[in-house]
């Protein structure tokens, strides 16, 4: 089996790699069959000459590969016909922005393995990047808060090495006694668990979060039961939230009369309540001035998120008086970090913690006959068609939704 690492060729730039050199090397270690060549790039964090230096060949002829390993969306043009391909398309909720890529996957006879949709037998995704947006949205949260009160000033993420150099920067600066609050308990909620407890932030109970003060930042990471309550005041359940949303609505005012800096670190499934709508947040009780939105659903169940931010740009401010965009330093703006692509900051990081993945979950698959399922779940298209599990996308595929 011959894998080909693709350059990645969407704009902006993305810097990750889903195998890195010492990553190509674990493969070839557990493999010994498996060939990787490696397409050059001038803009991935591993250099050409960090593969060359580990034993791997550098090629611009990725048609000799069978299967090609990118992250973002290929490029109409670059697609080769006839091969495997695993990349994030950002299709499988019918991205209108994507219909024709996923037409043009099945006009070249691709067979296209999206990384959101590798999963095992429950269902749960099995190699993503979640864990580093987590790590960098607490950090540029921590920046925003920075910046919005004129306390401290970090640099950007992008501009450090890697995890590390942010804690040590994080470690430096002066945090007055806030309350900052932490949505989600998945892996982006649990990177930015991390970042938080690096910091030396105090971790308290729900019930202390609520009802008591203090003379040191604290934070409170709460899940779905914490910020949701059944509409007829029935005891709630977990699974019984997942299959019925629409029994529940939103506990999350409470929080927000509390909480000076939030960080949304959820899943947002369809037909949840939205944690706060544009009203709540006009409220007198309504408390938050920083929101760092890792989730960052565009108008969505986090209301101060009214666009996405970039890299360049990751800041702005929204004025809950009028719903407009504001500068986030004006007394009345709530400031929002709202990057939709936080992992590309820490690009080195990143790509060693997939490729961990990558290689437990869906390398052996090659090998062992996909002995347990992970290539058959994860295959959208064959032959030309779309595979039965993916059937949904028919419609969208030919423009009719």
């Amino acid at each position: 089996m011959k894998f080909g690492i693709i350059k990645e060729r969407k704009t902006p730039p993305d810097r990750r790699v889903v195998l890195s050199p010492k990553a190509c090397q674990a493969v070839k270690t557990q493999f010994p069959s498996a060939e990787i060549i490696v397409e050059s790039s001038e803009i991935r964090v591993f250099k050409d000459n960090d593969y060359q230096s580990a034993g791997f060949k550098i090629s611009e002829n990725m048609e000799q590969c069978d299967v090609l390993l990118g992250v973002k969306e290929v490029p109409i043009a670059a697609l080769i016909p006839n091969k495997k391909y695993f990349f994030f398309s950002h299709t499988i909720k019918k991205q209108p922005y994507n219909r024709a890529l996923l037409q043009a996957v099945l006009e070249k006879n691709i067979e296209l393995y999206d990384h959101e949709v590798i999963t095992n037998s429950n269902g749960q995704r099995l190699v993503a990047f979640g864990r580093y947006a987590g790590i960098v949205g607490a950090y540029n949260g921590f920046r925003t808060y920075g910046l919005k009160y004129n306390l401290f000033e970090l640099p950007k993420a992008t501009t450090l090495p890697n995890q590390q150099a942010l804690i040590d920067a994080l470690k430096r600066i002066p945090l007055p006694p806030i309350k900052i609050l932490l949505t989600g308990s998945g892996r982006v909620g649990n990177g930015a668990k991390e970042m938080l407890d690096a910091k030396g932030v105090k971790e308290v109970s729900v019930k202390e979060y609520l009802d008591s003060n203090f003379d040191v930042a604290v934070y409170c990471q709460i899940d779905v039961l914490d910020y949701n309550k059944r509409k007829d005041g029935a005891f709630s359940e977990i699974i019984n939230f997942y299959k019925n949303p629409s029994e529940y609505e939103s506990n999350f005012m409470r929080f927000a009369a509390v909480t000076d800096f939030y960080i949304a670190g959820h899943f947002y499934g369809d037909g949840a309540p939205y944690l706060f709508t544009r009203e709540d947040a006009k409220k007198t009780d309504f408390k938050i001035k920083v929101v760092a939105d890792i989730s960052c659903d565009i108008d969505g169940p986090v209301a101060t998120t009214i666009r996405s931010s970039t890299i360049a740009d990751p800041i702005y401010g929204y004025n809950p008086k009028s719903e407009l965009e504001t500068d986030f330093r004006d007394a009345d703006a709530i400031a929002v970090m709202a990057v939709d692509n936080l992992p590309c900051e820490l690009p080195a990081d990143a790509s060693d913690g997939f490729g961990e993945n990558f290689i437990a979950a869906v390398i052996p698959a090659f090998f062992n006959n996909d002995k347990d399922g992970v290539l058959e779940r994860g295959r959208m298209t064959f032959k030309g068609k779309l595979t039965d599990r993916y059937s949904y996308l028919q419609d969208y595929v030919y423009g009719k939704e």
